[in-house]
């Protein structure tokens, strides 16, 4: 039989509320997701009210303080504070971005803060990349030639390098691929953007010479073809790249080598 609601341990319930320290004079609401394994509770949303006087300008600031002056158990994944490592990608104000570059001030009213969407998640704020990895080494991301390799490095024209604006930045934090509808329910199949544009970086790059083996690994109905264009990738992505058009370029050769 078909079952429309929620399973009963999958509700997300009130959880606790942290009020402002007495001498804070200028504070922000933090609706911030929980969820112990080890606990057997369902998932709940603590409310914090932080003191921003004594804290950095981005999201991520806001949690290190609430994690080091409210409550330690609060977990969550960061690292470079730089944006270029991905660790902090989660949803922040109904937004998969990066919480090391998200500006408080950006945000009207309370902060609401979730783990990316549709991702198993291990605790808290931290989703469980497992799938997502093992789809990314699926597609062999390393330059693979039967040419031997010359004594120096590898020669490109700048118009040659210039195919790999817009692909080589991708930081791998998956903000796009759990925006995506078609991942999330197809996920198990679909690569989605991401591991995609990932794909293509390799496909573009004029030094590779398996072009014909990673279009073949790619020409499944799943695998590439799950993809509508309904653009949230492009949309999210933190670093303003274009996952939709690097899986257009794929397609777009698919063509070609049948023509």
């Amino acid at each position: 039989m078909v079952e429309f609601a929620l399973p009963a341990n999958s509700k997300i319930g009130t959880g606790k509320a942290w009020p402002k320290a007495a001498d804070a004079a200028k504070t922000k609401t933090f609706k911030v997701y929980r969820w112990n394994p080890d606990d057997g509770e369902n998932p709940k949303v603590d409310t914090f009210e932080v003191d921003l006087e004594n804290c950095g300008p981005m999201v991520l600031d806001a949690l290190i303080k609430i994690k080091n002056e409210i409550d330690p158990t609060l977990t969550f994944r960061r690292s470079c504070r730089e944006g270029v490592c991905g660790s902090c990608a989660m949803n922040i104000d109904g937004t998969n971005t990066l919480a090391c570059t998200k500006y408080l001030s950006e945000i009207d009213g309370e902060v609401k803060v979730y783990p990316l969407p549709h991702m198993p998640v291990v605790k808290d704020l931290v989703p469980d990349l497992t799938q997502v990895y093992a789809q990314y080494a699926s597609i062999e991301p390393w330059l693979k030639s039967e040419t031997p390799a010359p004594e120096r490095e590898r020669p490109q024209s700048p118009e040659e390098r210039a195919k790999l604006d817009g692909l080589w930045e991708c930081i791998l934090c998956f903000s796009c691929s759990t925006s995506c509808p078609s991942y999330w329910w197809n996920g198990d199949r679909y690569l989605g953007p991401a591991i995609l544009l990932q794909a293509y970086r390799w496909i573009a790059d004029s030094r590779d010479e398996a072009t014909g083996e990673r279009l073949d690994q790619l020409e499944d109905p799943f695998r590439l073809y799950r993809c509508h264009t309904i653009m949230n990738c492009t949309k999210t992505c933190p670093q303003s790249l274009n996952p939709a058009k690097a899986i257009a370029e794929i397609k777009k050769l698919m063509v070609e080598r049948k023509g």
